[in-house]
């Protein structure tokens, strides 16, 4: 069961890394009309800052709306919302100080430019963001997954979790190593 269960965060987390790519492309060709390029820190199309902060959300806020009926949800939804908001927040904050201490600098844009900034770092306008994008995780995105990976057998779960281990590590090998 406890093998499971990792197997299905790992499913979390690729499948939230995902989307956290698709949304910096969009919103660098869509929105600030950028032009595409890889927002990702790795090769492939995920950012794993995204799959983190969506699986600390799973781990730390989901309980508090999971199972729960539709009135506790919708009474839940300013807490949800602060909450990954801040959460986000300082995995953001962190993670700049992470990657400026191994790569020299952060990957994303600074936010020096926002009116409501701390260091350039993290701002106001993404963390607002952040927190709309945990209730959307956590009240739209995670029941269907929930719902999906339910219908998975177990060694189906795991044996994609191990190729979804294994895709990353060799994606983090050859951006450290040859690129």
């Amino acid at each position: 069961m406890i093998k499971r269960r990792i197997s299905e965060y790992v499913l979390f987390f690729w499948v939230y890394a995902v989307i956290g790519w698709i949304y910096e492309v969009v919103l660098e060709v869509f929105i600030y009309h950028w032009g595409f390029s890889n927002r990702g820190v790795l090769f492939g199309p995920w950012l794993p800052v995204y799959g983190f902060g969506a699986t600390v959300f799973l781990l730390l806020w989901y309980r508090l709306i999971k199972g729960k009926k539709a009135s506790h949800k919708l009474l839940m939804l300013p807490a949800v919302f602060l909450l990954t908001m801040a959460t986000a927040t300082l995995i953001e904050l962190a993670t700049s100080y992470l990657c400026e201490w191994i790569m020299g600098s952060w990957p994303w844009q600074t936010y020096a430019d926002y009116a409501i900034n701390f260091q350039a770092r993290i701002a106001l306008s993404p963390s607002i963001r952040f927190g709309i994008g945990g209730v959307v995780f956590l009240y739209v995105i995670q029941p269907v997954l929930d719902l999906l990976v339910s219908k998975m057998k177990d060694r189906t779960v795991m044996v994609t979790a191990a190729v979804i281990v294994t895709v990353l590590a060799l994606d983090l090998a050859y951006t450290a190593f040859i690129r």
